[in-house]
């Protein structure tokens, strides 16, 4: 079994763990609506995806 040679500090790791930040979500404009929504995912404000109405939106 592999055993590590030395305890790993709390500093380097906490260094190694900075980056695990979560992004803010990428949002794009829909061509059909013009409102933003996630990309390749149904536009919630008009149910249109790849220029073809997929869910009806009342």
């Amino acid at each position: 079994m592999g055993v590590p040679a030395r305890r790993v500090s709390k500093q380097k790791k906490r260094q190694r763990r900075a980056h695990w930040k979560i992004d803010a979500p990428e949002l794009t404009n829909c061509p059909q609506c013009h409102e933003l929504m996630a990309p390749h995912r149904v536009c919630p404000s008009c149910g249109y995806y790849k220029g073809r109405e997929v869910v009806a939106v009342k």
